[in-house]
């Protein structure tokens, strides 16, 4: 049974399921398809699709759909969350699009199409930009491919459940609209990670912030706790009981905290926080592990590391 034409507009987000309404979803393979016009922005709704975690296959023949939407079994590999860019550059095989999609829906197989489009002015000056010809271009003008192409799409926008106009958006704004398409639940967690260093071994290349614990006093030079490290109980007990320990910390975590949000929102997933003192042994990983334990104990998930701990 073919499926209905579609909506051509945006979705805010995918409506929440009910427990039995997601249970079935979650056993019915599922493929999203990018497509629409040359220059419209797919490459980069891919790959913003990929920094979400989908597994994403470009300028995939539209004959292959079902045996790509198959992956998704147990028997094809367990892969989840697949989108395929399907577009004029297969050329002839293009011209079997709208069938396979009924193949899909007679087996099945539930999918989404995503469609990118741009206005004819902003078309122009991305091609001008890369200095490329377009698909269907041929012997004629820029402009003729570019009307070509619209003309063979309409069927396939008809039936897409998303048409993004991209000709105002920025390499960002198109990954959050591909994000809100998708829901919310597709958006990737945050990836804290709080990391101790030793200045003295040099700054981590990849820091978002850089903390200095070097104004504590350091338990180097108390010679029952030089051997031992911040994850030890009495250098942990001697750093974070000196005057302004606690309320540094914790004041770092109620700061960082809004921020760390708001990573999530302009599609920043991975933050490294580095906290360092001298050597990167007592004072740095003390306080590393009593800001890691805050941030979860806010809801966020970290990862804690220390970088020189076992350095000299």
């Amino acid at each position: 049974m073919e499926q209905e034409p579609k909506a051509s507009t945006v979705p805010a987000g995918i409506p929440e399921l009910d427990e039995a309404t997601e249970h079935r979803a979650r056993q019915v393979p599922e493929i999203l398809i990018i497509t629409g016009l040359s220059g419209a922005g797919r490459s980069r709704a891919a790959n913003a699709l990929e920094d979400l975690d989908w597994y994403v296959v470009d300028n995939l023949p539209p004959q292959m759909l079902p045996a790509f939407a198959h992956m998704m079994t147990p028997a094809g590999g367990g892969v989840h969350r697949l989108a395929a860019v399907v577009d004029v550059r297969s050329g002839r095989f293009f011209q079997e699009f709208l069938s396979m999609l009924d193949t899909l829906s007679r087996e099945g197989i539930q999918y989404q199409i995503v469609y990118l489009e741009a206005s004819d002015q902003c078309l122009v000056r991305r091609y001008e930009q890369v200095r490329r010809p377009h698909p269907l271009q041929g012997d004629g003008r820029l402009l003729d491919g570019i009307q070509a192409e619209r003309e063979l799409l309409k069927g396939v926008r008809d039936r897409s459940d998303a048409v993004i106009d991209t000709s105002g958006l920025s390499v960002h704004d198109l990954a959050r609209h591909m994000r809100d398409v998708i829901g919310g639940a597709s958006q990737r967690p945050l990836n804290l990670t709080v990391m101790s260093f030793g200045f003295k071994h040099g700054l981590p290349l990849d820091a978002d912030h850089v903390v200095d614990v070097r104004f504590l006093a350091n338990p180097y030079w108390v010679s029952e706790l030089r051997n031992l490290t911040g994850q030890d109980e009495p250098v942990a007990k001697y750093v974070l009981e000196q005057p302004g320990a606690l309320q540094f910390a914790d004041g770092y975590v109620d700061l960082m905290a809004p921020m760390l949000k708001g990573y999530l929102s302009e599609l920043k997933p991975f933050v490294t926080i580095a906290v360092g003192c001298t050597g990167g042994r007592h004072r740095s990983v003390a306080i590393a592990e009593h800001i890691s334990s805050k941030f979860r104990d806010l809801g966020f998930p970290v990862k804690t590391l220390h970088r020189d701990m076992g350095r000299d």
